[in-house]
């Protein structure tokens, strides 16, 4: 058995791993060194406990879910860009079943401090990424935003539908399309 993992990415990786084969259950320090074919030490020696291992890897699943994609047509509109993150929730929601809902609300409960700051962490990354097309979309009508109707106000009302469709695990994106098509264009 080896005594080093030669990286976090490779703990993450089978952590990852363990999930989409067994559950969030199957996720601890012990089965994770074993996945990895290391010592427990060696996963301490990245992680100090079995909930931080957990929140870096609720982090990387995110980061999966939600790789910035190679054709960067996604982020030239929002329709098309709310189309692929529905494409990405359903990705998400197959590979890691239960994911959306167990973690989050796992991580609500105030000893999960850094798992929740982890996750809005990266909420707040996705919505600053939707702002971003909101503002480069040259499809959106003149006069669409003012003082009261933000685009951060937008963002954040169509983002908190689509997170309300991925604990529903309602993916289809027609009616959040519908809504930017009369609200903007």
């Amino acid at each position: 058995m080896n005594t080093i993992v030669t990286s976090k990415e490779d703990i993450l990786k089978n952590s990852r791993e363990l999930i989409r084969e067994k559950g969030w259950a199957a996720v601890s320090i012990r089965s994770v060194a074993s996945a990895c074919g290391v010592s427990v030490g060696s996963i301490y020696n990245y992680y100090d406990s079995k909930a931080e291992l957990i929140s870096a890897t609720v982090e990387s699943v995110w980061c999966e879910i939600f790789h910035r994609p190679q054709d960067e047509a996604v982020f030239q509109d929002v329709q098309t860009c709310v189309k692929w993150m529905y494409e990405r929730m359903a990705y998400g929601y197959e590979q890691y079943p239960g994911f959306f809902t167990l973690h989050s609300l796992g991580f609500m409960q105030e000893d999960k401090a850094d798992g929740k700051r982890h996750m809005q962490q990266i909420w707040h990354h996705i919505l600053n990424g939707l702002c971003t097309v909101l503002q480069q979309d040259t499809k959106i009508r003149p006069g669409a935003f003012n003082a009261q109707f933000t685009v951060e106000k937008f963002a954040d009302v169509l983002f908190s539908l689509m997170l309300s469709a991925l604990l529903r695990q309602d993916y289809d994106p027609a009616a959040v399309l519908e809504i930017v098509r009369r609200s903007l264009y």
